[in-house]
């Protein structure tokens, strides 16, 4: 007798239809599934076998046959293991087959007939939710039945049925009374707070250049690298970047959790979080690592970061080619990892913060001295960040140990909440412009042209920045990311242009030599324009003051 059950599958984070067939024969005792299945998928039969008789149902010595449809696309994971084993009881005549017509099954089976936790869980929500499976008439809707602890992440799609009995009898008995009954009270529920800030950006006493450029990465995304010596306090500042990024949105947290559920790491009944994610690898991890692969591929710590910050400490460790992974990613916002079999897309729109120190001793370029490292070991260090990927980085900031005196301030300036209000109200501005274009949110995924020839650039602005380009040679590439970073400061000033000031702060956080700033020409009422970019007169803004041009520079 032949059954069939409807399931789904995970490609990347997006799921596709399966149909589980299961035909029961007379034959030699004999398990058999095909449909390119996976080792993981092999071995369900063990499971699936002693699930049915530690649950109390009968197996007969019959031939089974097991397809998964379709047959071209290879399967992968233990998700299987529930419609397999309600295909099975269908075709032998334990089970109506009518009780599954209007039904989607996924979930890993216990020995015991218990259900556990599978990957993708929300990515198949979201697929049986849209395709509108097994819909017989508008009042009708297709029911997902899955584990317990895959509910919370299903519960964030609306409009779907679920159930999610603990035992493979407990869906049984629910199928032949024709009552599937939804997850218990509580189990759905994803509203929780916030957790606690553990930090906060007024723990840090001094650096105050690197404290504004963290402000403008976290306004508008950009990439940032501080150079400094050991003890500067580089990762300190960079775990202070969540608490200024805005809360997740509902779009956002669908995506950031559906890409934490394909690569396994979401606790079970864990609720959405609205905190974007932080994750920091050890230098020594590999290309794969970073951004993805494996025979199946599962996502790279540049797709686990997605709307977070991905934050690589010790970089001058890691791997050059490794580093150079991370072009296209910084470039595209989302990863490819080709196979010969197919391709998968994950995305990738992260904040990147590196830390590195500037020799490898550490002290080249400190005051105090003490650098004991030769020319060619200074040079060899800093190669290992190459050109083009040094041109996809926005901002680079160059921070000098805090004086140990000055450690005992009680005080360290503004706390996270107070910047975070700036730079919500950056990123409502940025919304504002972006809606309607394509998976752009945040200025540094805007098109440099599009921001050229879009936005309000004031004249000097744009001479400052030719200027500059001109004098230092910067690639069309580096040209438009300092538009774009010169694009948020306006943003955090609430301007609507972009002003000479905002783009000579900009040039500041560019790796540029003091003497192709200094000879940078500036407009001639220079000292009397404000930051506002609406030709308002006024006193420049204190982080205007502290990144204009060095004095010494010429005037028209």
């Amino acid at each position: 007798m032949l059954a069939a059950v409807r399931s789904a599958a995970v490609l990347g984070i997006d799921a596709y239809d399966v149909l589980v067939e299961v035909d029961v024969a007379l034959g030699l005792p004999l398990w058999t599934i095909v449909g390119l299945p996976a080792g993981a998928v092999k071995e369900s039969r063990e499971r699936v076998s002693a699930a049915l008789v530690n649950s109390g149902f009968v197996v007969p010595a019959r031939r089974v046959t097991v397809n998964l449809a379709p047959g071209d696309q290879r399967k992968d994971g233990t998700a299987f293991d529930l419609p397999i084993a309600l295909g099975y009881l269908a075709a032998t005549g334990q089970l109506d087959a009518g009780a599954l017509a209007s039904v989607v099954a996924i979930g890993e089976l216990g020995l015991d007939g218990s259900l556990r936790p599978v990957r993708g869980a929300l990515s198949v929500a979201r697929r049986v939710a849209s395709a509108g499976h097994c819909k017989r008439d508008a009042n009708s809707r297709a029911t997902l039945i899955l584990p317990t602890p895959n509910v919370a992440e299903a519960s964030l799609v609306s409009k779907l049925a679920l159930c999610a009995p603990p035992t493979l009898r407990a869906i049984v008995a629910q199928l032949e009374a024709g009552e599937l009954d939804p997850p218990g009270a509580g189990l759905n529920d994803t509203s929780t707070p916030p957790p606690a800030e553990s930090v906060d950006l007024g723990d840090v006493v001094g650096q105050d250049v690197a404290k504004r450029a963290l402000e403008i990465a976290a306004a508008g995304a950009h990439a940032l690298l501080m150079i400094g010596p050991p003890g500067a306090g580089k990762t300190m500042l960079a775990r202070r970047l969540p608490t200024i990024l805005p809360a997740l949105t509902e779009e956002e947290a669908l995506e950031v959790v559906a890409i934490h559920s394909v690569a396994g790491l979401l606790a079970p009944n864990a609720a959405a979080s609205v905190v974007r994610p932080f994750r920091a690898p050890h230098h020594t991890l590999s290309a794969a690592g970073l951004i993805g692969g494996g025979s199946n591929p599962r996502p790279g710590e540049v797709s686990l970061a997605h709307h977070g910050v991905l934050f690589l400490d010790e970089l001058q460790e890691i791997p050059r080619h490794v580093l150079d992974a991370l072009r296209q990613p910084l470039e595209d916002g989302r990863v490819v990892i080709a196979r010969a079999a197919t391709s998968v897309a994950f995305p990738a729109q992260f904040t990147l913060v590196g830390a590195m120190n500037p020799c490898p001793c550490g002290r080249a370029g400190d005051p105090r001295g003490g650098c004991s490292c030769a020319a060619s070991e200074i040079a060899h260090h800093q190669s290992r960040l190459s050109g083009p990927l040094a041109d996809r980085i926005d901002m680079q900031v160059r921070l000098s140990a805090v004086p140990l005196r000055e450690l005992g301030r009680r005080e360290g300036g503004e706390s996270s909440a107070a910047v975070r209000a700036r730079v919500e109200m950056a990123r409502a501005r940025q919304r504002d412009r972006y809606r309607g274009v394509y998976r752009v949110r945040c200025n540094a995924h805007a098109a440099g042209r599009w921001l050229d020839t879009r936005t309000p650039v004031d004249n000097d602005a744009r001479e400052l920045l030719a200027s500059a380009a001109e004098r230092s040679g910067l690639s069309a590439r580096a040209y438009h990311r300092v538009l774009k970073v010169a694009r948020t400061i306006a943003d955090l000033d609430d301007a609507t242009a972009v002003a000479w000031t905002h783009v000579a702060e900009a040039l500041r956080y560019r790796p540029l030599d003091s003497k192709e700033m200094d000879g940078l020409s500036l407009p001639r009422d220079a000292s009397d324009r404000s930051t506002n970019g609406d030709g308002d007169s006024g006193k420049l803004a204190p982080h205007a003051r502290a990144a204009r041009v060095t004095p010494s520079a010429t005037t028209k």
